[in-house]
């Protein structure tokens, strides 16, 4: 009878070890964007395992374009020990997608073993930093540049919180970043702040939050972004012109050269949808910002087209051409947003 008993409790715990096998990989389902170890990580843990790579998105949109998943896919391949973020207004925290959404972008992403997506708390984010005051007492809806000043005060807030690296979601990565901290210079005495990354509680980021706030004119577009991040670095550095592909060193952190992240500046950005005899081989860059703000026009990467933007996609993000590009008959313009400036 005793062996009976002891047969049959052991039957039961098999199968019960089986139904919890069994939704454990079930639960992949259930939240699509966060595959099962996911779930289980919060994001101040997620951040302790070293430098993350992180990509916001301050509107409610959650209909990712191809460029924005191009950019993030392109990061996840580059820095594949490392975790990347895209944190995201329009998410809540339940770690599930709204009902409605139908993101072939975000199901891509969310396969990619070291990307990771957060909701963006923007109050929580600034709490205990020099923006908290602005952003409890600012009117958004009577905010010109709202989207853009809102996402230029997270990247500040969130780097200097926790270190990392910030890119813009139109920045396509080709090669590791070799420096912890550093600004990315868009023209020669010019920062920009579309890429650039520090240690945790970096002095200068702080400096920049509280002219962000001292300095507050919304209307100057770019006066809250690069113009900023420039007039703090003239304060801590000596400026000169950059000789040849060589960076600038200014106290703890680099400057680095507009070859590493805009050899194609912002006024040739139409380059990158042209068709080219002798593609650049960006032997200097790191990664390519791809000016995606100026494209008014709506230029499209069209599949099959040869351009140099096609064959960046190719390349550096293959799952994001492959299951996002479409035909001529069809093709996908990079939707303008605060990320991708």
């Amino acid at each position: 009878m005793l062996m009976k008993l002891q047969l049959s409790l052991s039957v039961i715990l098999l199968l019960a070890c089986g139904f919890l096998y069994k939704f454990t990989l079930k639960s992949s389902c259930l939240f699509p964007h966060l595959p099962p170890y996911k779930s289980q990580q919060g994001l101040e843990a997620l951040l302790g395992r070293g430098r993350s790579i992180v990509f916001l998105e301050t509107s409610e949109r959650m209909e990712l374009s191809p460029l924005v998943s191009c950019a993030v896919e392109s990061a996840a391949k580059v820095y594949a020990e490392q975790p990347v973020l895209l944190l995201m207004k329009g998410l809540n925290n339940s770690m599930q997608l709204p009902p409605n959404s139908t993101s072939p972008a975000l199901s891509l992403l969310s396969a990619i073993d070291n990307v990771f997506l957060f909701p963006l708390d923007m109050k929580s984010l600034f709490e205990d930093t020099p923006l908290f005051s602005w952003y409890t007492q600012i009117n958004s809806s009577a905010e010109r540049y709202w989207l853009h000043v809102s996402s230029d005060a997270s990247r500040l807030a969130f780097i200097w919180k926790y270190g990392g690296v910030y890119m813009d979601t139109d920045v396509i990565s080709i090669r590791p970043i070799p420096e912890d901290n550093f600004l990315a210079a868009q023209a020669s005495q010019f920062s920009s702040n579309g890429v650039f990354g520090f240690l945790p509680h970096h002095p200068f980021l702080w400096q920049c939050m509280e002219n962000f706030v001292e300095n507050y004119n919304s209307d100057i577009w770019g006066h809250q972004g690069p113009e900023l991040m420039t007039r703090i670095l003239r304060v801590w550095c000596k400026l000169r012109d950059f000789q040849e592909v060589s960076d600038l060193k200014c106290l703890n952190f680099s400057f680095l050269h507009p070859q590493r992240f805009y050899p194609i500046s912002y006024v040739a950005w139409r380059r990158y949808y042209e068709a080219w005899d002798t593609e650049p081989s960006f032997n200097d860059s790191y990664a390519l910002h791809l000016w995606n703000y100026m494209n008014k026009e709506g230029r499209a990467v069209v599949r099959g087209s040869n351009t140099l933007v096609e064959n960046l996609y190719r390349k550096h993000c293959p799952k994001s051409y492959r299951d996002l590009l479409q035909g001529p008959e069809s093709s996908v313009t990079g939707e303008r947003g605060p990320g991708n400036k």
